[in-house]
């Protein structure tokens, strides 16, 4: 890809080709090499760690979201392990209508599922257990007694978290023993990290990380969202775990964001109570509307869904993730309309010239379907963190510049709004 142009500021938006010409060209074989054999990524239907296609004995059936939690667990430890795995992608019930094929597979339609060594397996414990005893564990394994304490320390703080998140509405003392019951569990959480020499929950990087990642992500992003309460910046040891773990490219290829999980949780979970304080709604505006940084500095000290600055390249990863899909961007728009296009190209060339270039400004009527796109980035299914902030300051800076309308509101019971069909159709 080459660097975003610095040419002096435009009277219209860059064509489509000229948006095009921005990146270096990759043929398809060349953009699927880099899926195989690049860094983790949520786009990979095959990984092979430099190993040939046939000593691949482990397929693994996860969501198209790349949102599951249990799927994030098993993906996280194979390309940890580094074993080679195809991918078969299956929809979530709340996102769309389950793969007739996969149902004839496993009829409960439960994910993820394994199939290793032509042996289907469910449960993503018994999933991992399975990988142990076929690959070796990834430093201790899943019965260790360390890591078998952890593993029941980690449900305990599980379930003090949906206690508040789901089930105490208001400022009442029943919410004030929830959250107090919670604090004291991340604290557990805390001694448990800081028993340790260096960052992670035993000496080195192992099982016992990947069993909290995927909850301990969502809890930072929901209690944030919620309740206004910033888990890494309440429980520096928590942090600094979840500091580290932005140094590694496996952990970055599956890492969601705080937007993300908080508006995909509401129809897993069943609901999300917000606390209505003033401090929650502020966090929540911040989320939604931005500003998002570019920089690891928050903007909100419970905001902090990474420490890692942003890394060269982020605005052109948008751009081209964007441009592989936008006429069906384009289609599934219920704001559209012949403007809408335009509007589009205006956001994506404001995406190459911010913060250095006059924006321009979008056809009027196009704000409410710019912030549309704005709500429905999905991190890391559609693009990497650093790269849906910026495409989410692109699409608001450029709404902004057309009105102050907003998209549909996001539902809550179910996600299909996030329906993949019409893109798995069309990729």
């Amino acid at each position: 890809m080459h660097a975003p142009s610095q040419a002096m500021a435009l009277a219209e938006p860059l064509s489509w080709q000229q948006l095009e010409d921005q990146l270096t060209p990759l043929s398809e074989a060349e953009l699927q090499h880099q899926r195989v054999e690049g860094p983790t990524n949520a786009q990979a239907r095959l990984r092979l760690f430099g190993r040939p296609e046939a000593e691949v004995r482990v397929t693994l059936y996860r969501d198209h979201h790349a949102w599951c939690p249990y799927c994030q667990k098993v993906w996280l430890w194979l390309e940890e392990k580094r074993i080679p795995y195809r991918v078969r992608k299956v929809t979530m019930f709340c996102y769309g209508e389950k793969e007739r094929w996969f149902k004839q597979i496993v009829p409960s339609g439960m994910l993820p599922a394994l199939e290793l060594d032509g042996h289907l397996i469910t449960e993503s414990d018994l999933i991992l257990q399975a990988l142990e005893e076929a690959f070796g564990p990834l430093a201790e394994g899943l019965q260790d007694p360390d890591v078998f304490a952890l593993r029941q320390l980690e449900r305990r703080l599980f379930r003090a978290w949906c206690q508040w998140l789901c089930y105490c509405e208001g400022e009442g003392p029943h919410t004030a023993r929830a959250e107090q019951h919670f604090i004291r569990m991340a604290g557990l959480v805390e001694q448990a990290l800081e028993a340790t020499s260096g960052p992670f929950f035993r000496p080195s990087f192992g099982t016992a990380d990947v069993i909290f990642v995927p909850y301990m992500e969502r809890m930072n992003a929901s209690l944030a969202y919620y309740k206004g309460y910033g888990l890494r910046s309440q429980h520096p040891a928590i942090d600094r775990w979840f500091a580290v773990l932005e140094q590694r490219t496996t952990y970055l290829g599956t890492q969601s964001d705080v937007h993300t999980h908080a508006h995909d949780l509401p129809p897993q979970m069943g609901c999300c109570l917000a606390s209505g304080s003033a401090e929650q709604r502020q966090v929540a505006r911040l989320i939604d509307q931005g500003p998002w940084p570019s920089s690891g500095e928050p903007a909100h000290p419970a905001v902090v869904e990474t420490r890692q600055s942003e890394p060269a390249g982020a605005a052109l990863e948008a751009l081209a993730r964007m441009l592989r899909h936008r006429d069906r961007l384009l289609q599934v728009n219920p704001l559209g309309g012949l403007a809408l296009d335009q509007a589009l190209r205006c956001a994506l060339t404001n995406l190459l010239a911010m913060p250095h270039q006059p924006l321009l400004a979008p056809p009027a009527g196009t704000a409410a379907g710019l912030r549309y796109w704005r709500d429905r980035i999905s991190v890391p299914r559609d693009m990497s963190l650093h790269a849906a902030r910026r495409m989410r300051c692109a699409l608001e800076a450029t709404a902004a510049l057309a009105g102050l309308e907003q998209g549909p509101a996001l539902p809550v019971q179910h996600r299909r709004d996030q329906n993949p069909l019409p893109f798995v159709q069309t990729s």
